[in-house]
């Protein structure tokens, strides 16, 4: 239900950050945007509007008609008709990349290159090569880069973090990952069924590794047990859903962890849209098994159920403010988006912010991408070739 949850999140920044507009700073960061992808509204443009410190002063496509229809829409400054000269522009501080996947690592490079922070989307490259390169160079430059992994930045999911490391439950014994959409509901002729764009369903959904690993606290896995990939009929590279079995070693104990990405979920019964399957992990510990439902974009609806083996008693928490690292910071209204913009800001400010992903996980992120891939026989993805014309957003 990833098209149904964007869309969703798409209103509701429409009418929360509508309302919350604040005065700019003559100081504020200026934020240039690298592309005109329909996800920007949500996860950058909406959200700075109740940031006092953050200006989006300017949007770029390969075809400058539409970087300016943008531009009139959401009242940016400035369009450009192409990457290269918002990234010549001196007056822009950081780029928000939104690209296809397989130019991620390309234009991260020519940003950073270009002396701007970035605030990369996901997938992090097309590859672990790609994402080593960029993140050396970031260190080497003294500029900040992360990757947009925009739902740990949300209090629900630091509760259950919390939850998890406390030790009141235990010892984690196995995790359970699921991402899918329901058959149809992304066209054949979107970005992320194309290889040459590093396409895929593990690499658009690869928050399933980002929640395992996020609540592991663990880097690549030991091994990849298994890896079973369902290649689309038009493209045998590109998988339309992927299972694997996932081995951590966690100091010396094994941990099994399951994931399961679907662009193309069959309907129950061939009719009915499974939209109750939200993004969501289970984590069994000794004690307890802990559910996160919809983990994804908690900021719209999620819940956490807690059984206790003890007992046999079942709680449900819900946190869309606070929590363990947010404290008296930010707002129930407040989007993934919002919360990840807010330690963006800091990073870049020179503060150091509740919660954070370093470069170090976006490089295990993408090896344990690669890994899965490597095991199902589709092999790692690669970056987009130049003489590939991609979309002109």
């Amino acid at each position: 239900m990833a098209m149904l949850l964007q869309l969703t999140t798409f209103l509701q920044q429409y009418v929360y950050e509508k309302g919350h507009e604040v005065p700019k700073a003559a100081t504020a960061l200026r934020i240039g945007v690298l592309s005109t992808a329909m996800i920007n509204a949500a996860a950058i443009i909406r959200p700075a509007l109740s940031h006092g410190d953050v200006i989006i002063s300017a949007i770029a496509s390969r075809n400058l008609k539409q970087a300016q229809e943008n531009a009139r829409k959401y009242g940016i400054p400035k369009a450009y008709g192409s990457y290269q000269e918002l990234l010549n522009e001196p007056g822009i501080d950081a780029v928000y990349i939104s690209l296809p996947n397989g130019m991620h690592g390309t234009w991260a490079k020519k940003a950073l290159e270009s002396g701007k922070h970035v605030l990369l989307e996901k997938p992090f490259t097309a590859n672990a090569d790609e994402a080593r390169q960029i993140a050396r160079l970031a260190q080497e430059k003294n500029l900040i880069l992360v990757e947009a992994f925009h739902w740990q930045f949300h209090p629900a999911s630091h509760a259950v973090k919390a939850l998890v490391d406390s030790g009141k439950y235990g010892q984690v014994l196995r995790t359970y990952a699921r991402m899918t959409s329901p058959a149809g509901s992304i066209p054949r002729s979107d970005i992320r069924w194309q290889y040459a764009l590093a396409g895929g369903s593990l690499m658009d959904m690869t928050y399933v590794i980002s929640s395992t690993r996020y609540y592991l606290g663990a880097g690549a896995p030991r091994e990849i047990a298994e890896a079973k990939a369902r290649a689309t009929r038009e493209d045998p590279r590109v998988d339309e859903a992927m299972e694997a079995t996932l081995r951590y070693d966690l100091n010396g104990r094994m941990v099994e962890s399951k994931i399961y990405s679907d662009m193309d979920r069959a309907n129950l019964l061939g009719i009915i849209p499974r939209a109750w399957e939200m993004p969501s992990i289970e984590i069994e510990t000794e004690h307890a098994i802990i559910y996160y439902y919809n983990f994804m974009m908690p900021h719209l609806y999620h819940y956490i159920q807690i059984y206790d083996k003890r007992t046999g008693q079942t709680h449900t928490e819900k946190h869309y403010s606070g929590g363990p690292q947010w404290g008296r910071r930010g707002e129930a209204w407040w989007s993934t988006y919002r919360y990840q913009l807010e330690a963006f800001v800091d990073k870049v400010r020179g503060r150091e912010p509740p919660h954070w992903v370093t470069l170090d996980s976006s490089i295990a992120q993408m090896e344990t991408i690669d890994a899965i891939y490597e095991k199902s026989g589709l092999g790692k993805r690669q970056p987009t070739p130049e003489s590939v014309d991609p979309p002109r957003v």
